[in-house]
């Protein structure tokens, strides 16, 4: 299903970005408007910030899988 097709479910819920750079964001999707998402990130401390993001940028966007499911695609990280 192409991503843009996900964007009606996904709107208020955290999401992981892949961009066509390679790279990748995480957030709560807040709006999708005028050919860009926008994305609310965690900066620091109690910081929060809206970005939006280019349609033309986007490679695909996911839900974040329930924590239940912790054993599908999900890899710990030990510090």
């Amino acid at each position: 299903m192409p991503w843009q097709h996900k964007i009606g479910y996904l709107l208020g819920q955290p999401v992981g970005i892949s961009f066509m750079d390679g790279t990748g964001t995480s957030g709560v999707l807040c709006d999708a408007d005028g050919g860009s998402l926008y994305v609310m990130e965690y900066l620091y401390h109690t910081q929060f910030a809206i970005k939006h993001y280019n349609y033309n940028m986007i490679q695909d966007i996911n839900p974040f899988p329930s924590c239940n499911n912790h054993h599908q695609n999900y890899h710990p990280v030990v510090y």
